[in-house]
């Protein structure tokens, strides 16, 4: 009885970024097998795969990367993209629709041939285009399609195989099948390319050789002769960060899958990439409008932004799809946010939805590289699929400007069961208390820091009791809007927490609170910080009132209050609230903040934001190429108010 073989489909799968200058692109390879049911064993293999008689060795990766020849990418000669690579100017926004290039393939046209970036410009061009005469046909271009293409051809390289078959070089259909495997069309009769792991088959390839012998990285000019000395070996690195000769250029990498116990090369693929992009011009300038209020010149001042830099756990092309993937990506991101926050100059940075691995590896050491010392506290919740991938909050602070003096952290969960169990007396095994937490645990957090200036201010005849100390308070509210209960009830915990703290150290401790609400200006957590209370009528405050299987989370609405005199910064200084803080396709509204205490601190200006128009000019909506977030930071001055000055300030 002979015991039939068993066979394998390996497959090479090979990702890679699109390239940014300065951003590092990422390659996903990864190699597997899969066991063919017997009946699929003369069946043709799908391209980047092959048949082997055993599953998948354990294997490594070598990395080639390549830096292609100057190309011209649009044949339109007025094309803006011909001169510029500007994320700005090729994203989907700018091409318009998918941003999918097109090929004139009209052999009567003069334009036969020619690529164009998008359908405006091939639209444009072909207003200028002409019948080429019978006689001239035969050529491979015409005379007037060399004018619109400077480097000859049709503007592309084409892929040649062993067997001359020209593909995409975006992805080579002949790189990974004609090593070790089983014929094109599935046979496996008498084909000794049937890969086995102990065998030296003539497809073993140093690490150090290009996969010419297998057509995968032979690039011809349209003349068909070889264009490989046009690209240039540049890194055997995983990753690259793209510099600025290669912009205006695409890469290539070339991957093989080694046998770890072996070295034999048992796959390889290669792809090349989409042109590598300068990095987004500098942010545009926001300038600051002074509040009219007039009073004593008073203390020491300071810059504060805050500003939700959404983790990229949420910057997904299913919440985002106006947005292309590549300007979600987060090492394109953090290089915005990054000097769009260093360019407002803060002395205090208050940072929401802070990813805690991305914290560890960019925020902290590119703020500490700039000068300032910060905190962070991430959600209480578990991380999603792997460590690190939870958000929180950051608080920084420049150290030329102030010393930390204290720090704590707040967990609304840990608060929500304070309340069930010391306060309302709740058993915690009973149904309402599990009914009750599970509506109010929703992993949010608060920051709260006390900093002292490193230059504490001198007694005076002006100011004659100096505060030299800011409480600084950072928080994310829930951000569900069919919980606005819940909201109010974060905030109303959080200003209780603010009021034990501040009082136990002086009535005179100057303290803003700043972050993302997720309430706009309408809500009961708007009134309860600008008014100390809320209405008792306030649709928030009766949620449960017709549905009994909302648990009543929230105390009499008397109930609700706080002893603090705040002010809304942008309300003080502008006269009314932003018109948006965050601006997507779903939402556009204001749910981003800056409260301070009246009796102590004074905001001298606030940066307006940008108009509708602006927020636009390069997306649908936030974020885009321009605007790295879906939020827009805040900007203010404050100043400190102290001693004499306190009754002058109301």
């Amino acid at each position: 009885m002979t015991t039939k073989e068993s066979y394998y489909t390996w497959h090479l799968s090979l990702r890679v970024d699109r390239p940014i200058e300065g951003c590092t692109v990422q390659s996903h390879a990864y190699m597997y097998g899969k066991k063919v049911d017997d009946r699929d064993i003369e069946k043709p293999t799908h391209l980047h795969s092959k048949k082997a008689k055993e599953a998948p060795p354990p294997h490594e990766f070598s990395y080639r990367w390549f830096r292609g020849p100057e190309e011209q990418f649009c044949a339109y000669q007025e094309c803006p993209r011909r001169k510029s690579f500007s994320p700005h100017d090729w994203s989907r926004h700018a091409l318009g629709g998918s941003g999918c290039s097109l090929q004139c393939v009209s052999g009567q046209s003069s334009l036969f041939k020619a690529t164009f970036c998008n359908s405006k410009c091939f639209v444009k061009a072909w207003k200028t285009q002409y019948t080429v005469p019978q006689q001239q046909r035969d050529a491979p271009q015409s005379q007037t399609a060399q004018k619109y293409y400077n480097n000859g051809g049709s503007g592309s390289n084409n892929v040649s195989t062993p067997q001359r078959r020209s593909s995409s070089l975006d992805d080579d259909e002949g790189s990974t099948g004609s090593l070790g495997g089983i014929s094109a069309n599935g046979s496996i009769s008498s084909n000794p390319n049937i890969h086995t792991p102990s065998s030296h088959s003539k497809g073993f390839v140093p690490r150090s050789t290009s996969y010419h012998d297998y057509g995968a990285s032979q690039f011809s000019d349209m003349s068909g002769n070889n264009g490989d000395s046009e690209w240039l070996e540049i890194s055997n690195n995983q990753m690259y960060i793209p510099t600025a000769e290669d912009i205006g250029r695409k890469l290539k990498l070339e991957v093989g899958a080694y046998s770890i116990e072996t070295g034999e090369l048992l796959m390889h693929r290669v792809v090349k990439t989409e042109l590598v992009l300068t990095r987004a011009p500098d942010p545009s300038k926001r300038n600051l409008v002074t509040a009219k209020t007039s009073g004593p010149r008073g203390g020491e001042r300071f810059r504060i932004v805050t500003y939700n830099i959404l983790a990229e756990i949420y910057a997904t092309q299913q919440q985002y799809p106006y947005c292309d993937l590549w300007a979600l990506s987060w090492d394109f991101r953090f290089q915005n946010i990054l000097r769009e926050i260093l360019d407002a100059c803060p002395d205090v940075i208050c940072l929401q939805e802070v990813q805690a691995d991305h914290y560890e590896t960019h925020v902290y050491n590119a703020l500490s590289d700039t000068g300032f010392e910060g905190v962070y506290k991430q959600k209480t919740r578990a991380s999603m699929g792997l460590a690190g991938k939870v958000d929180g909050c950051a608080l920084f602070w420049r150290r030329n400007k102030f010393h930390l003096v204290e720090s704590y952290s707040i967990e609304f969960n840990e608060l929500a069961q304070r309340q069930a169990t010391q306060v309302l007396g709740m058993n915690p095994r009973s149904e309402e208390c599990m009914a009750y937490l599970n509506r109010l645990s929703k992993d949010n957090v608060a920051q709260l820091v006390v900093l002292e200036l490193a230059q504490p201010a001198l007694t005076s005849r002006s100011n004659r009791d100096p505060i030299n100390q800011v409480c600084i308070a950072n928080t994310h509210l829930y951000s569900n809007k069919d919980f606005p209960d819940v909201k109010l009830w974060q905030s109303w915990q959080l200003l209780q927490e603010l009021e034990t703290f501040v009082m136990s150290r002086g009535t005179n401790l100057p303290l803003m609170i700043s972050g993302d609400f997720n309430s706009t200006p309408d809500t009961a957590v708007y009134d309860l910080l600008s008014r100390q209370a809320v209405h008792p009528g306030h649709p928030d405050v009766n949620m449960n009132n017709n549905d009994d299987s909302t648990p009543s989370i929230l105390p009499d609405a008397m109930s609700i209050s706080h002893s603090f005199q705040l002010g809304s910064v942008y309300n003080t200084v502008i006269g009314k609230e932003p018109h948006v803080t965050n601006y997507t396709a779903q939402f556009k509204g204001v749910l981003d903040y800056m409260w301070y205490s009246v009796q102590n601190l004074r905001p001298l200006s606030a940066a307006p934001i940008p108009e509708t128009q602006v927020l636009t000019k390069h997306g649908e909506a936030l974020p885009s190429t321009q605007y790295s977030s879906d939020h827009i930071m805040l900007i203010s001055d404050m100043q400190i108010m102290g001693g004499s000055s306190l009754r002058h300030n109301g």
